[in-house]
């Protein structure tokens, strides 16, 4: 019997994984497109050139207690194709690169070809390998491999004390983030009833999004207030939902995006690297434990809502932090622009990820 629920979850786990891809960059942008709220040159100035070394994101406050961690081969590929006549006169495209983010993961190693970017940062501390292709040739095109060796740790936090004060950071509206809209505020107000602690808020949210929120893949960014409809959700929304309501509420929240990785217990053929997906989630900042992981995708059914409250297994790999990072332009993973546009036509192909665990760490 206990074999069986085990199987039972490992199915579950599985399936919920394969629904919840997100979407990439769409069609190539053109510079007049870019509706950031900060310019280009703020939040990607230049930091160094050719070699790249991991970096640490900045140290998060969070007491945790990492029970064992996974080692992963990832390989992260993307072609730019040159279909059109002519040569762009100006061709840039940045990659969000993974990068260590204690206590969740640490880059052992990266390779980038081909050499010749430019690292860059943006607002929320996020790198970017940037590629200048400036007169990419006709009929040409350019092949980007990035391999990285990352280890991924288990985090479980403890939520005994969440009393303090906390901090007056990721609390105001933003795009896809309606936490001022008067539904969300109204919502908020009407979960938070009776509950005394920053933590019983939290959990009062992420349970009526499991409970309440009916999951349907729809590759777009809707944002927290459509959610609440009938349109159904995917991951973007689940994490924007919960993110909103805790910032309406005054507790500070941020997206997280990145990939998840789950061996695939429907499929015993499947290849090395096919039980993956690109994929969001949320840290909430609780007095105590500081900012706290909470998936509430992969935590909407009953039976996994414990194991994605104040708690990652270690399949969960970083990417970006932030749901409007200045630098990818409204897009995820990847921002690509041209010009001029009229006497060229130039695409994205092959996109795309392999993520083979090749050791435990522990």
């Amino acid at each position: 019997m206990r074999r069986l629920l085990i199987t039972v979850v490992f199915l579950l786990l599985a399936l919920m994984l394969a629904s919840c891809r997100q979407p990439v960059a769409g069609p190539t942008p053109t510079p007049c497109a870019d509706q950031t709220s900060q310019s280009n040159a703020q939040a990607c100035a230049p930091s160094e050139s050719g070699g790249l070394q991991a970096v640490s994101s900045p140290r998060s406050e969070t007491e945790t207690t990492p029970t064992s961690s996974v080692t992963y081969a990832i390989t992260e590929t993307l072609r730019v194709v040159n279909d059109g006549l002519g040569a762009p006169d100006k061709q840039n495209l940045w990659i969000a690169l993974i990068n260590d983010a204690e206590p969740y993961q640490w880059v052992e190693s990266v390779a980038v070809t081909p050499a010749g970017y430019t690292i860059v940062t943006d607002e929320y501390g996020n790198r970017y390998a940037e590629f200048d292709f400036s007169r990419q040739q006709p009929g040409s095109s350019i092949l980007i491999t990035i391999t990285y060796l990352v280890t991924v740790a288990e985090v479980a936090l403890d939520l005994t004390s969440c009393e303090g004060t906390l901090p007056n950071e990721f609390t105001q509206p933003e795009l896809h983030i309606e936490s001022g809209n008067p539904q969300i505020v109204a919502l908020a107000n009407e979960l938070a009833q009776g509950k005394v602690t920053a933590c019983e808020k939290v959990r009062a949210f992420y349970d009526y999004i499991g409970n309440n929120l009916v999951y349907s893949y729809n590759g777009r960014n809707w944002g927290a207030q459509a959610a609440l409809g009938e349109m159904g959700a995917d991951c973007t929304e689940y994490s924007d939902l919960l993110i909103a309501l805790s910032r309406a509420a005054g507790i500070p929240a941020r997206y997280v995006e990145g990939l998840a990785y789950v061996p695939d217990a429907t499929d015993a053929s499947a290849a090395p690297g096919d039980a993956r997906t690109e994929h969001a989630w949320v840290e909430v900042f609780l007095p105590g434990p500081g900012w706290t992981p909470i998936d509430p995708t992969l935590g909407r059914s009953s039976l996994a809502r414990e194991r994605y409250f104040a708690h990652l297994p270690p399949d969960h790999i970083i990417v970006t932090h932030g749901r409007n990072p200045s630098t990818l332009r409204g897009a995820s993973y990847f921002t690509h622009l041209y010009w001029p546009g009229q006497s060229t036509a130039i695409r994205i192909g092959d996109f795309g990820w392999e993520i083979r665990p090749v050791a435990l760490a522990r």
